[in-house]
């Protein structure tokens, strides 16, 4: 296989400056015939990780996304960055060291996403609070310099005046520890800006529908198709990288129609109920259920998240659906622990997402079975597949990735950077206002917000949201429909369902402007959310 790298300058490098991010220009650059030295499929936290990667190693890089930016799993996260209690229970000491260690450089350097929550384990036996006290200490050792709060006994009354809404009995006393908490669709959005920023492409809504192979059967470029178009063109690459999550089998099979399922689909189900259920700082965090699972309850965006579920699924699907079992089991766990017992009819919004688990080598049944690391590995034609892993260690999974393809002589040997690269917005968090979340953006935002009376209005007079975040989620964040627009750059959908279903035609119509779009298209984006919002609420 040939190499030919374009390094980015030295120069270039120190003297780094934003750039916007708008799909016409990307788009244009994916179709220009040239060579990309790294092609990545898959937009989510893995693929926009590995994107940012290569790109700072002075890779010519290009990312295709079929559908949105963190449109699957990664935009359906219990919204944590952390080590994994129950990994360390399970004596996977290496996994948790590895995403503590992660952890802590994510808050460094995206401080504008990240908040250091505080977690209680409620006491329910007298012996239950010590037991635990010891474990988590382990846990603060493990993340060494880059710990974010230190472990501590709670006794019977300080644990009940931290969990407020949490049933006495369940209170004897408790146990207070650190992890990270943050906003998994913005990340995204951030590190594809990221990318931009230092000189890659990005572009959601292509998809790869084949891959190209020289006469060596060594892969050298990939067939898209931008799927708001219908446009197909070709685009060559020295290496690709499949990065596709729960999709991996579905590319894989394109490399080789003979490969076993490298990727097994877990479904996890979450639902946001209002904090009034647990209006304190802190989060709720069940070490054991009645089917040995473990519960949250953490504080998000002035809403609660309470789950999730673990059940392994047949097919990968985008909008995957609850079961009602998972539903009832959320609901009737939070019941044995809340004062006031959530019923449907209090949930707000209720997401889904599939983890992309690393399949057992024996067809294992139980997600138990089934490892929560991730694996990297070289297929005979050069494509690099990356499975398994989260949120919290996607920067090592990209490292290792990029690593990998080095190894295999499918790139040439270059350094990472990404250790303490800062990420687009970096800025210290500011809490206060929920345009926190947008960092340096935010500035701009307000901006747009000032300038305008109906871009400085809120969206919907319940919450914060302003038709400038709209505007700069088309112009600035490369949004393309409602949908992205509400569910990924503006999380309305995750927050409040019906909520976000009832603005959804006025902000159709505000978007369809700046997008250049007629009054058909308002409408059909606006039945299209509607019905998209009907799987989010009862």
């Amino acid at each position: 296989m040939s190499h030919v790298f374009r390094w980015v300058p030295v120069k270039f490098r120190k003297k780094l400056e934003k750039k916007h991010m708008k799909r016409q220009e990307q788009l244009e650059r994916a179709k220009s015939g040239e060579e990309w030295d790294v092609v990545v499929i898959g937009g989510g936290a893995t693929g926009l990780g590995i994107a940012v990667d290569a790109t700072t190693r002075g890779f010519k890089t290009l990312l295709l996304e079929r559908m949105d930016f963190a449109k699957g799993t990664s935009s359906r996260s219990t919204k944590l960055v952390h080590g994994g209690v129950r990994y360390l229970a399970q004596g996977d000491v290496a996994l948790v060291r590895e995403a503590l260690r992660e952890r802590g450089r994510l808050g460094k350097n995206a401080p504008h996403l990240f908040k250091s929550e505080a977690f209680i384990i409620p006491g329910e036996k007298w012996w239950t609070a010590p037991y635990y006290t010891f474990g988590l200490w382990l846990y603060d050792r493990l993340a060494g310099k880059l710990g974010i709060g230190r472990t501590r006994y709670l006794g019977k009354d300080e644990a009940n005046r931290l969990l407020q809404g949490v049933k006495p009995e369940k209170l004897r006393n408790g146990v207070c520890y650190y992890d990270g908490q943050f906003d998994d669709a913005r990340l995204a959005v951030n590190l594809a800006q990221t990318a931009v920023d230092h000189g890659a492409t990005v572009v959601n809504y292509c998809e790869v529908t084949g891959l190209s192979k020289n006469d060596a059967g060594k892969i050298n470029g990939v067939k898209a198709k931008d799927t708001l178009s219908g446009d197909t063109f070709d685009i060559k690459a020295n290496c690709v990288v499949n990065a596709t999550g729960v999709f991996t089998n579905e590319i894989n099979a394109m490399d080789n129609p003979d490969n076993m399922d490298g990727v097994v689909p877990s479904q996890g189900v979450h639902i946001v109920i209002d904090r009034e259920f647990l209006p304190g700082d802190s989060a709720l965090m069940v070490p054991k259920t009645s089917d040995g699972r473990v519960l949250f309850a953490v504080p998000w965006h002035d809403k609660l998240v309470v789950g999730t579920t673990d059940t392994l699924v047949k097919d990968a699907e985008y909008e995957p659906k609850p079961l009602e079992k998972e539903i009832d089991f959320i609901l009737n766990t939070a019941k044995d622990y809340l004062v006031k017992a959530p019923t449907r009819a209090d949930i707000k919004s209720v997401y889904v997402g599939l983890r992309p688990l690393a399949a057992p080598k024996e067809g294992g049944k139980s997600t138990k079975e089934v490892s929560r690391s991730h694996k990297v590995h070289v297929t005979p034609s050069g494509m690099v597949d990356i499975i398994g892993g989260k949120w919290t260690t996607y920067r090592q999974m990209a490292e290792d990735a990029v690593d990998a393809a080095i190894k295999e002589n499918v790139l040439p040997a270059k350094e990472c950077k990404t250790v303490d690269l800062k990420i687009h917005g970096h800025q210290p968090a500011d809490e206060k206002s929920h345009l926190g979340l947008y960092g340096s953006d935010r500035a701009a935002i307000e901006k747009l917000a000032a300038a305008d009376a109906k871009a400085g209005s809120k969206i919907h007079p319940d919450y914060p949201f302003l038709y400038a975040e709209a505007l700069w989620a088309v112009r600035e964040e490369m949004a393309q429909t409602l949908e992205d627009v509400l569910a990924r750059r503006i999380r309305f959908l995750f927050l409040d369902a019906r909520a976000a279903a009832e603005v959804a035609e006025d902000v159709a119509r505000y978007i369809a402007a700046e997008l250049g779009k007629d009054e058909a298209w308002g409408k059909e984006q606006t039945a299209s959310f509607r019905e998209l919002a009907k799987q989010y609420h009862f």
